[in-house]
């Protein structure tokens, strides 16, 4: 449970300092004020990274050095990569530090000191929008439910990396290919786990039992990775200057299940409406496996998503939101009429947090 919140030069937010319920909590403010910033600084710690940033460094106040995110055990502190010591010298130090009782920390172990989930209306991207972003959200859950998962995707993501460069040496200085076998290695173990654990889950979603009406299943499209296809591809890949095969390349796709059991892409044949229930459902089993897997209520943080769903979806919401601690954003508290019989701790965002 998160019971304080203190942020520094973070976004919009100078200095702010901000204690939660263990039920439902609203921050109620205008639009543009702050309130998804706020729900990113919690995302922040239960991650060890930005859910929204391209550069981290973006999460810095413009006009400050360094940000803060800190609740009780867990502390980030964010920089541009250095500091000003005055006399106009710069001092080099660490673009992000990750704390566990004020010990430094490296991600793996940061990141599920807390656990989330994320429920805002940009999620509505996930059906139609390029496959990074359905990459991201894998991971989101899974790196919050397994460890060794996290070190999986850091150990790959730098394998990746490597191997790129030695793939460019290749072509243009004539490297010899066995600069790649160590490396071939490295992506094929953490990537074959990587897969592993992305199927179980999407087998998970697929077969979890949700109180919504349409029906809906993701179907995995993988790109394994193994000395067989690294082969098939390495001229392509030469040329190229990048790995073509891995779960890097790894999408899912929405799809619907119509009468007659019609199976249809959802992102090509759902109405807007249909493609908002399959988020919800995908954030409801979102919940549910972070939930089973790791014995933790994860946090809800809803970023203004009643004002998306109509009545009979927001009572569905309302039931799944019963013995979490709930964090949602609103401009319009007439949007929240579904969850008025609950005791709700309003916190009211106060203009002197903002610069």
């Amino acid at each position: 449970m998160l019971k304080n919140l203190q942020i520094t030069n973070f976004r919009n937010f100078s200095k702010s300092e901000i204690n939660f319920n263990s039920g439902i909590n609203v921050i109620n403010a205008p639009n543009a004020s702050g309130k998804t910033n706020l729900l990113e600084a919690i995302a922040f710690l239960a991650l060890g990274k930005s859910f929204k940033a391209r550069l981290e460094s973006e999460c810095i106040n413009y006009d400050s050095e360094i940000a803060r995110i800190k609740t009780d055990d867990l502390e980030i502190v964010l920089t541009r990569g250095f500091i000003d010591i005055g006399k106009k010298e710069l001092e080099k130090v660490p673009k992000k530090k990750l704390l566990v009782k004020g010990i430094a920390r490296r991600l793996i172990d940061f990141a599920g000191n807390i656990k989330v989930v994320i429920f805002s209306p940009q999620d509505l991207d996930l059906v139609s929008q390029t496959p990074s972003l359905r990459r991201k959200f894998l991971d989101q859950v899974l790196s919050q439910s397994d460890r060794e998962y996290r070190r999986s995707i850091g150990a790959y993501e730098k394998g990746i990396r490597q191997r790129n460069r030695i793939l460019l040496k290749i072509r243009e200085e004539g490297l010899s290919r066995e600069n790649l076998i160590y490396w071939n290695h490295v992506l094929i173990k953490n990537g074959n786990y990587i897969t592993s654990k992305r199927e179980e889950l999407i087998e998970y979603i697929n077969n979890l039992e949700i109180n919504i009406k349409n029906s809906f299943q993701l179907k995995y499209d993988p790109s394994t990775i193994s000395e067989e296809r690294l082969e098939k591809y390495k001229v392509e890949e030469v040329a190229s200057g990048n790995t073509l095969v891995g779960p890097h390349r790894d999408d899912f796709e929405f799809q619907i299940i119509k009468p007659q059991s019609q199976i249809l892409n959802l992102s090509s044949f759902g109405s807007r409406g249909e493609q908002r229930m399959a988020v919800l459902w995908l954030k409801l089993a979102e919940l549910n496996y972070i939930e089973e897997r790791t014995g933790t209520k994860p946090i809800l943080l809803l970023d203004d998503i009643f004002s998306e769903l109509d009545h009979n979806h927001r009572k569905v919401v309302v039931e799944a939101i019963n013995n979490h601690q709930v964090i949602i954003t609103s401009a319009d508290p007439h949007n929240l009429s579904d969850i008025q019989e609950k005791e709700i701790n309003l916190i009211e965002l106060c203009y002197q947090s903002f610069k």
